[in-house]
């Protein structure tokens, strides 16, 4: 026995973890090599604490929520939207916005096999060729190149890279675009133990889009960002084919207002949209999930008849460079969801379950938001900038999404 195998062997059998090399006898070298590294990435502490926090309800009543100040962009005069416009745009054509795109899904979800952006939206443009034409018609209109980050999967990224190639990077250019791993951590099953995929090997889930931050960092992507000159970063999702990241009035009004962060909030549609709305948690910036949020709160209005947590978050959000390695230094908590989730089991069976069956464990990028002071919040037009792609059918469907991106360009 090498002594890295008699090291992990150790260690699984101190946290009761043995069954992790089940099929390690029966694997090839290349293979046991492979087990035995992913054994020693994990932090069984870690895992320990997240499967005790599973056994833990949430405490909401105890922090104290109040509403966050917003900018309403259509509310501004024509003297302060010429203002941050000109803010903006010169910080754009001094190459200082970069856009990271969160790709780590598949589009299982909408019978698609392969990456969730390589899904065609319309007759002839997928999700990551409608966003690409976005930056490309930025860039023209700007003179200058943004560079593009899309964060991947261990999952997803042999293959999104090789339909970049195939396409070309859609024309613009391949030095522009950089592609980096979102990280994970193993499922757990009720009773505490890690589980095992139908290969052997340990079963792992994407780490949420809280993982960002870890991610850029381990990439080496601020680095980049700063030899090219970046001061601003939009974040946005794959499944989003309106988002607008080449925001000049954003730009500039976070330039001017000298945040950290930003972020772009809908107006829900009513008080019981399914939404997290940005808040103030304990003084401090947050967002509040739909199921935290009481009805009375839900439906509360202010004296204009807007309502006081009406601020929905998508996943539009904008940090400085500064910010965002601020935000690298304090770790995220990790949420638990509980799923279905094929494993091997104790007899080396393959077992599909009909119910959940499993933790997978996630952080939210909008958990960084708390460790500011302020960020601001800017109020966008739903019909402009947010056509999500995330069921099959009904609500935020390829269909709706594809209405919405039809009638935007009609009206553009």
């Amino acid at each position: 026995m090498g002594e890295k195998e008699e090291a992990v062997r150790e260690t699984l059998k101190k946290y009761g973890q043995e069954h992790l090399l089940l099929k390690y006898n029966e694997m090839s070298a290349e293979d046991k090599e492979k087990l035995l590294e992913q054994i020693q990435e994990i932090d069984f502490e870690q895992i320990l604490n997240l499967y005790e926090n599973t056994k833990k309800e949430i405490e909401v009543g105890k922090d104290k929520i109040e509403p966050i100040e917003y900018v309403n962009q259509f509310k501004l005069s024509n003297e302060e939207r010429e203002k941050y416009i000109k803010i903006g745009e010169e910080a754009i054509r001094a190459g200082k916005l970069g856009f990271i795109t969160m790709a780590g899904g598949q589009g299982t979800r909408l019978g698609h096999k392969g990456p969730k952006g390589t899904f065609k939206l319309t007759e002839d443009k997928t999700l990551f060729q409608l966003i690409c034409e976005t930056l490309k018609e930025g860039s023209q209109k700007y003179s200058v190149i943004i560079p593009w980050y899309i964060m991947t999967s261990r999952e997803n990224n042999d293959e999104t890279v090789a339909y970049f190639e195939k396409e070309n990077y859609f024309g613009y250019g391949k030095d522009a675009i950089k592609f980096f791993k979102q990280g994970e951590l193993p499922m757990i099953g009720t009773d505490g133990k890690i589980l095992l995929d139908k290969n052997g090997f340990v079963k792992k889930a994407a780490d949420g889009h809280g993982g960002i931050f870890e991610a850029v960092f381990r990439n080496h992507l601020l680095e980049d960002m700063k030899k090219r000159g970046v001061e601003w970063i939009f974040v946005g999702g794959v499944d989003n084919c309106l988002v607008k990241m080449c925001d000049p009035i954003f730009v500039g009004l976070a330039i001017e207002k000298k945040c950290l962060v930003a972020g772009k909030s809908l107006v829900k549609t009513s008080p019981e949209e399914k939404v997290g709305v940005f808040c103030k948690r304990n003084g401090k910036p947050s967002v509040i999930e739909y199921t935290e949020i009481s009805k009375e709160m839900a439906e509360a209005r202010d004296k204009d008849g807007e309502l006081l947590y009406g601020e929905g978050h998508v996943l539009m959000n904008m940090f400085n460079i500064k910010g965002f390695e601020e935000l690298e230094k304090n770790k995220l908590p990790f949420h638990s969801a509980f799923k279905k989730a094929e494993y091997m089991n104790a007899n080396g069976e393959i077992v599909v379950p009909d119910a959940p069956n499993a933790y997978k464990f996630e952080s939210f990028i909008f958990d960084a938001f708390s460790s500011l002071d302020d960020m601001l919040i800017m109020r966008v037009k739903r019909e402009e900038e947010f056509a999500p792609v995330k069921n099959a059918e009904g609500v935020d469907s390829p269909e709706t999404a594809r209405k919405l991106y039809n009638d935007y360009i009609a009206n553009k």
